[in-house]
């Protein structure tokens, strides 16, 4: 049977195992906030993130479409603010499909949706994958780091395949398509395969801009292929 869940369009994409920090601000999340710090054992501190494919955050119906899938957000900290907002820690638990969308009403102003949690499975090779992504994210840390851009990979990286998959579509520093894309992607094995190919492409660009000189950057004279 479809879970119904609050629902938090972001322009961004939570993983599970991950954390994300959340500034509160909009009325009618802050509604949603209260209502579910109000639950003493905490047993209902979840919401469901899901990006936002056309629209932006802010407003009412600002979300024009949604992804059709998402992360649940579990709450792990909340701070109040005297103006009524909330500084939040969310954590990513599983995925899920978006089903049905319920619009706003006056007693329920945010989103809800009817979803089901997509199982998380290993897919064949994934073993394999993982130590080929593993060397690729050190070496695109490393050329991140070149550039200005501080990229220490965490010693304390998961090793198991599939933990590695959200650790590591989590670090790139791609646009919410591609992101979204690693979400979506069917088991772990699938989600460093296209990790390791961002990777790859990342790692060709980062390596090319270091040696182009200023002058044909500034003039956009940059060819990759």
């Amino acid at each position: 049977m479809p879970d119904r869940l609050p629902i938090f369009p972001l322009g961004s994409v939570l993983f599970p195992g991950l954390t994300m920090p959340l500034h509160v601000f909009e009325e009618r999340y802050r509604r949603l906030m209260s209502e579910l710090l109000e639950d003493a054992a905490g047993a209902a501190r979840r919401f469901g993130v899901v990006g936002i494919e056309l629209g932006h955050e802010v407003g009412a119906s600002a979300a024009h479409r949604l992804s059709e899938v998402g992360c649940v957000a579990e709450v792990r900290s909340a701070r109040r603010h005297e103006d009524g907002g909330y500084d939040i820690v969310v954590e990513g638990g599983s995925r899920f499909r978006v089903e049905e969308v319920d619009d706003p009403d006056h007693e329920r102003p945010y989103l809800r949706a009817a979803t089901t949690p997509i199982p998380d499975e290993l897919g064949t090779g994934a073993e394999e994958q993982a130590e080929r992504v593993g060397r690729l994210f050190r070496t695109y840390c490393h050329r991140l780091t070149a550039i200005g851009i501080p990229a220490e990979p965490p010693r304390d990286a998961p090793a198991e395949p599939l933990p590695l998959s959200y650790a590591v579509s989590a670090a790139l520093v791609v646009d919410q398509f591609d992101k979204q894309a690693l979400l979506e992607a069917d088991h772990a094995a699938a989600r460093l395969e296209l990790a390791a190919a961002l990777m790859r492409r990342e790692n060709r660009v980062l390596g090319a801009l270091p040696a182009l000189p200023a002058d044909r950057l500034l003039r956009h004279e940059i060819h990759l292929n």
